[in-house]
């Protein structure tokens, strides 16, 4: 199997709210979804899906953790610490809620975490060892 990952899915109580929460306090661009249960935004060259929790449980056939906050994040990188404030500020004013305000972090970046709606985490990183090419992809050393 190819090293590398297609799309992550989110599972939300709401994909209405979490689609405004993107689309319009984020600005992002949601592409053509089958139903109104899920929506799919283009990120770089992968997808982040948003998916009604009650749909995924129908398609599981088992129950989903309500709590989804925890030992998964999203993350999205920014190629200044200015970057990571203004993104953080533009979250919250979106309906985020503040976990954590970005600070230098020991690893030598600078983070801080919010949960957006359907309580998932996003950190919002500069990470002075990964550039960020024009495009808003980042190559790793092997």
């Amino acid at each position: 199997m190819e090293q590398r990952l297609s799309m992550i899915t989110l599972s939300v109580p709401d994909v209405a709210n979490a689609r405004h929460f993107f689309e319009e306090g984020l600005g992002w661009t949601r592409a053509k979804a089958p139903e109104k249960d899920i929506a799919f935004y283009q990120t770089g060259s992968n997808v982040l899906a948003l998916y009604s929790r009650t749909a995924l449980i129908k398609e599981l056939g088992q129950d989903v953790a309500e709590r989804t906050t925890g030992g998964v994040t999203i993350s999205w990188n920014g190629r200044t610490e200015a970057e990571v404030d203004a993104a953080f500020e533009q979250a919250l004013a979106a309906g985020a809620k503040q976990v954590k305000t970005p600070v230098k972090v020991f690893w030598g970046g600078y983070s801080g975490y919010v949960e957006i709606p359907g309580g998932h985490l996003l950190e919002l990183a500069f990470n002075p060892f990964w550039p960020i090419a024009h495009d808003g992809s980042i190559t790793l050393e092997t």
